[in-house]
């Protein structure tokens, strides 16, 4: 079940707000204040962060620049009333995930929750790091296809060029556009990023656009889009290839045109925005296909960087588990190692999941390690059993054919995706059947297939 941390100095809105999200199935959690916020914060695994803007002691501004520092994974919704909008603009320039002002509609605080809640998710499958962690534009690894990444950052970042960043899940593709937004003159200036597969199709115009007080039931107020939150600085657009086809000659055209209308409105709004797309698609394949339109994609596609997946750079495991070691040490204040054998097994991986998959990897490792180090013991064993299945490919006239070989590669893949999926969820088969998409049937019969039928819930 997903928590939700509602902070509020007025006793009546934490009752009515926690009433509200408990009946739609959330675990609510909430404070009076922002220091008491902190205090839930280190002894709660919190989703998000919903916070009133104007509270005594420490408001929500200072409470949403803790958040960002010390738990930039947590998306915070600020609460405002109509006089304090300007304010809450301010604070989405600063990270805020999205405002709702008072007073607010459940439907529309829902959607925000909901959207929060599936960017993250989306957003975990990233490398991602806070700005204040930004050293060597962010990235590890030693080598050459890293290295052109590098350079081709360095190249670009001091340029308004359009970007396209393209790699599989879990590459480090936001973490690229980090680094060219704060290596680029605009550092100072915003960089908003929103997710693309995480807005439903009726609510992308004015997520982008914004919308005018009255514009549809539930506008009670003006609210900006991305791209005017954006002005003079840089706009990510993540997983590009889900905007819907109606939507984007829309985008084409401000991209074309640095302006537009919000939704409702009359007026034309200029801008100045650096643009940075994401995909982990062929984009070329959806416009041979018909779901991307051409003209759109060569606007993105000017200055392509494409990130290697982690089977294609291994010299950077290493590299990275030392990152991710040290990282974790001083997270958790520690002083853990790594055994040797260990190393060898991470060397011999294919990483599926990439980065997030070994960092994730590590992280549980490190929970489990004994004596201050990480031994064959501590590697999990659905992951020493997609390794040991890693093989080389048979060649011509191999016992297995090429049709076999590759269905039990996909099986072997799928099984450890399963695994993992079910262990974030807590065996929680419904949940876990909801995040792979599946259905619960659907989901249980694989996990008789793999042998996967530890726990039930």
């Amino acid at each position: 079940m997903k928590k939700i941390l509602v902070v509020d100095d007025e006793l009546n809105m934490r009752l009515v707000l926690s009433a509200m999200l408990k009946k739609e199935g959330f675990d609510v959690s909430s404070a009076a204040n922002g220091r008491e916020a902190l205090q839930v914060l280190q002894s709660n695994k919190i989703a998000v962060v919903i916070t009133d803007l104007k509270m005594p002691d420490m408001d929500g501004m200072r409470l949403l620049s803790i958040v960002a520092e010390k738990h930039p994974e947590i998306p915070v919704i600020m609460i405002t009333a109509h006089g304090t909008i300007a304010t809450a603009v301010e604070a989405l320039k600063k990270g805020a995930f999205d405002y709702i002002t008072k007073p607010f509609d459940l439907d529309d605080l829902k959607n925000i929750i909901s959207k929060a809640i599936k960017t993250r998710m989306l957003r975990d499958n990233e490398l991602s790091l806070p700005p204040a962690e930004i050293e060597r534009i962010g990235m590890i690894g030693v080598s050459p296809k890293t290295l052109e990444v590098f350079e081709a950052i360095k190249r670009v970042a001091q340029t308004t060029t359009t970007i396209m960043i393209t790699g599989e899940t879990g590459t480090g593709k936001e973490l690229v556009a980090d680094a060219i937004h704060y290596n680029s003159p605009r550092r100072n200036n915003p960089l908003i990023k929103i997710n693309c597969a995480a807005i439903a199709e009726t609510l992308m115009e004015s997520e982008l656009f914004g919308y005018e007080k009255g514009a549809y039931t539930g506008a009670a107020a003006t609210k900006p889009g991305k791209f005017e939150l954006a002005h003079k600085g840089t706009l990510f657009l993540d997983e590009v290839s889900e905007i819907p086809r109606e939507m984007q000659v829309k985008l084409l055209r401000v991209i074309q045109e640095q302006e537009f209308e919000r939704v409702g409105g009359l007026r034309t709004i200029k801008v100045d925005v650096r643009m940075i797309a994401a995909t982990n698609q062929n984009l070329l394949r959806q416009v041979q296909a018909g779901n991307f339109r051409e003209d759109l994609y060569y606007r993105l596609n000017v200055f392509p960087i494409d990130i290697p997946p982690l089977r294609d750079r291994k010299e950077d495991i290493l590299p990275l588990v030392e990152f991710f070691l040290e990282k974790f040490n001083k997270k958790m204040e520690l002083s853990i190692g790594m055994d040797d054998e260990v190393k060898k097994l991470l060397l011999d991986y294919d990483w599926p999941g990439n980065v997030r998959e070994l960092e994730n990897l590590i992280e549980r490792m490190m929970l489990l390690a004994k004596d201050g180090l990480i031994t064959p013991q501590e590697v999990p064993p659905e992951f020493k059993f997609a390794r040991d299945k890693i093989v080389a490919m048979p060649a011509d006239g191999g016992e297995k054919p090429f049709k076999e070989y590759m269905r039990n590669q996909v099986e072997n893949v799928e099984k450890q995706l399963l695994a993992q999926c079910l262990e974030e969820s807590g065996w929680n088969v419904t949940r876990a059947a909801k995040k792979m998409g599946l259905s619960r049937k659907g989901l249980q019969l694989k996990m008789i297939k793999y042998g996967l039928r530890r726990e039930f819930k």
